[in-house]
């Protein structure tokens, strides 16, 4: 059963990475992008990392995502760019990079069988041991950057801080300038 739901989460990441870089508008780009994440997150589930699979649909699907699609809006991109034309020579280069690529998979495919995994912690990448080495062998740095982090977000604050309107300039209105 776990062969048959890695083989199919499998198929659809590399289904939804071709519509990635297949697609014209780049919003369902970003949003296949998402999906890709989300089938790599199940991947390390699959694994047994929990916490890597948090983190790739926390930081990946959530953070970075909105963070495109923002930037995408904000562009407006409409109509015909010029980097959307294809030139055959490209398409040739493509097709080359990708027999290339394929090639160095089925050769580390074939050296992947034969080396052995050992000295693996099999609890290696779960959320538990994730917290008993923050908490117990980096419990000082985690602390000491906690606080750093506290520093420079007052600092930021502090630096944006509004100046007083009298400075700004108003109006006759009453409206700032």
């Amino acid at each position: 059963m776990e062969i048959i739901l890695f083989i199919i989460t499998a198929l659809i990441a590399l289904a939804s990475a071709l519509m990635v870089i297949t697609r014209k508008s780049p919003i369902a780009s970003v949003l296949f992008l998402v999906l890709t994440f989300v089938c790599i997150a199940v991947l390390y589930v699959m694994l047994g990392a929990q916490f890597i699979a948090a983190m790739q649909i926390i930081v990946y699907a959530g953070a970075i995502m909105v963070l495109f699609l923002f930037v995408l809006m904000l562009l407006n991109l409409r109509g015909n760019q010029g980097w959307e034309n294809i030139s055959p020579a490209r398409i040739g280069l493509g097709f080359a990079a990708a027999g290339l690529l394929l090639l160095v998979a089925v050769a580390w495919l074939k050296t992947a069988g034969s080396m052995e995994v050992a000295g693996l912690d099999p609890e290696m990448g779960t959320v538990s041991a994730f917290g008993d080495v923050l908490f117990q062998r980096f419990l000082l740095p985690f602390e000491i950057a906690s606080v750093l982090l506290l520093g420079a977000i007052i600092g930021v604050v502090a630096m944006i801080k509004r100046k007083p309107l009298a400075e700004l300039g108003e109006d006759k209105e009453g409206k700032v300038s």
